[in-house]
């Protein structure tokens, strides 16, 4: 492997002649994944209804989460290279105990906000600040995690592993609104107080079981800069993907209400099984993936392939079935993607530069969705169907760009 005329070429993980490094379950670091996603996903399921309770506007809402959008994309590679720098098992640490801490005071605001019905404007600020604040710890945990698993897991069998990482995720997904609505009607803040207490719980597993890690030996001489070149195709991959998600998920009930001609309830109903789809569907596909030894180039193409037909099928579903089918299809391929993105990156770089490569992936990833919500409703408002149109097209050549890169770690 050979490095950019500003990175000089190191010796490459997968080198015979380099010891391997202590054995790294997967498990813990699994549920420090789904404890945060799950967290994260019951915040955003009781969003609608706290915004009326509250009297905020839906533009609060989302403006809170886009900060915390902002902060993943800012935090994530500085994680990421800290984690080089220190070692994974104390920047994880960090990273997880800061999102139990802030997540826990998000719980206790809104606890606080809707007994003593606080001003919708305070609201609203503390809301942006502590979603900021969750966002950025958090970042540290998909960066670190990635590296973490470079550094353990030979670089053929990686794509498997961070598919395991991905599952966690996506069980995440889906247990996570389901938990919010089977007790929000008993209280709005019970199920965020519970999915609190799975992130401190995440945390000790972690500090008990993470090995010892030390700083990488094998850093470059300057730091990885975000337009190297070894990371274009990953990079590239990783916008489309998570912009597209970002758009599905933004659009979904509007396609409901008007493509169908539903209620706000009904379409309300219609897009939160689609959405629960999505996650059922990531896990399978993720799971289908752990059983393949297929190179990450191979698992993108035909991932963005079966993405890109889902998404584009939306723009002509005319039943809620056909809706729900083509997220599942959709969900399916971009279960190939993630985690295949990750590994690529990582398969492209030198050892010591695994944790700022995770980084710069998921602060694109972050772009994604930060820039995806405002693209598509644009483009929603010209045709129903424009916003996955132009995910499919995103996808496929996306997909094709990527795949056509080939590291020295995927031609052994």
């Amino acid at each position: 492997m050979t490095g950019t005329a500003d990175q000089p070429a190191q010796t490459p993980l997968s080198d015979d002649k380099q010891e391997s490094p202590p054995s790294l379950s997967l498990m813990p670091i699994m549920f420090a994944v789904f404890s945060g996603t799950m967290g994260i996903m019951a915040f955003v399921a009781i969003a609608g209804p706290l915004a009326r309770t509250l009297a905020l506007e839906p533009w609060h809402i989302g403006a809170a989460m886009t900060v915390g959008g902002f902060t993943w994309v800012i935090c994530a590679r500085w994680w990421g290279g800290l984690s080089d720098k220190v070692g994974r098992r104390p920047v994880l640490l960090r990273g997880v105990g800061g999102f139990t801490l802030s997540y826990a005071a998000l719980c206790l605001f809104i606890d606080y906000s809707l007994s003593t019905l606080l001003a919708a404007t305070l609201v609203f600020i503390g809301l942006a600040l502590l979603r900021g604040i969750v966002g950025a710890f958090y970042a540290a945990v998909p960066a670190t995690s990635s590296a973490l698993i470079a550094d353990h897991i030979e670089p053929k069998k990686r794509a498997s592993a961070m598919a395991a990482i991905g599952s966690a995720s996506g069980a995440g997904m889906v247990i996570g609104p389901g938990f919010v609505g089977l007790l929000a009607p008993l209280s709005l803040t019970i199920p965020l107080y519970i999915t609190a207490i799975l992130p401190a719980i995440a945390w000790l597993v972690l500090w008990r079981t993470l090995p010892a890690t030390a700083p990488q030996n094998i850093r470059p001489s300057t730091p990885l800069k975000f337009s190297d070149e070894r990371l274009r195709r990953p990079m590239a991959i990783a916008f489309c993907a998570a912009f597209s998600v970002a758009i599905a998920q933004t659009t979904v009930g509007f396609v409901a209400l008007d493509a169908l001609d539903l209620a706000p309830n009904d379409a309300a109903r219609v897009a939160g099984i689609a959405l629960t789809l999505v996650g059922v569907a990531l896990v399978i596909s993720q799971s289908v993936l752990r059983k393949l030894q297929w190179p990450p180039q191979r698992l993108i193409r035909y991932g963005s392939l079966v993405a890109a037909i889902g998404f584009g099928s939306t723009a002509l579903a005319q039943t809620s079935w056909m809706i729900w089918a083509s997220f599942a299809v959709a969900a399916s391929g971009m279960g190939w993607i993630y985690p295949s993105l990750s590994a690529l990156a990582a398969n492209s770089v030198n050892p010591g530069e695994q944790g700022m490569a995770a980084g710069t992936v998921a602060s694109v990833q972050g772009a994604g969705v930060i820039s995806g919500p405002l693209i598509g409703t644009l483009l929603y408002e010209a045709g129903i169907g424009l916003p996955y149109l132009l995910v499919a097209a995103l996808l496929f050549f996306g997909g094709l760009y990527a795949a056509g890169h080939v590291t020295a770690a995927d031609a052994d």
